[in-house]
């Protein structure tokens, strides 16, 4: 995996990586979501099924990683669950940092909601059978 280390991060001039569950129809939402009010270009995604994210996990050392586990390495930290959501949502255009509000709550309570949703998720949105195609506009934020 010669892509990790410091090849990874000159590759991806030092952007912030989401990592989604690329099969999942609301998760897709979501990555346009951030897309449309991330302008100037401050992350890049890569799908959970990739073998680049397995590689940025391993690297990262995250444990009990699953296809429900959403989440953002930024500047060497790596956030998962409701932590990713609202550390992400800082960075957006608009209000949406107001959701910083919840970091108050503990941790333990946002992601029991958080992986509550994340089990029924395929249920409520349905699934794909294969990853999502960047339009030819965003693909160059797309890893792997």
């Amino acid at each position: 995996m010669a892509w990790l280390g410091s090849t990874f991060w000159d590759i991806m001039d030092n952007r912030p990586v989401i990592v989604f569950d690329g099969l999942c129809n609301f998760c897709n939402g979501a990555v346009n979501f951030i897309i449309r009010r991330d302008p100037e270009g401050v992350f890049a995604f890569t799908p959970m099924q990739s073998d680049f994210a397995q590689g940025l996990i391993a690297q990262q050392q995250i444990k009990n990683v699953g296809v429900d586990t959403f989440l953002l390495v930024k500047e060497g930290e790596c956030y998962v669950f409701s932590s990713a959501a609202l550390e992400i949502a800082r960075d957006l255009t608009g209000y949406w940092y107001l959701f910083g509000v919840f970091r108050f709550l503990p941790a333990v309570l946002r992601d029991f909601f958080y992986k509550l949703f994340a089990r029924n998720r395929y249920r409520l949105f349905g699934k794909r059978t294969s990853c999502m195609v960047p339009s030819r506009e965003t693909r160059g934020r797309f890893v792997d």
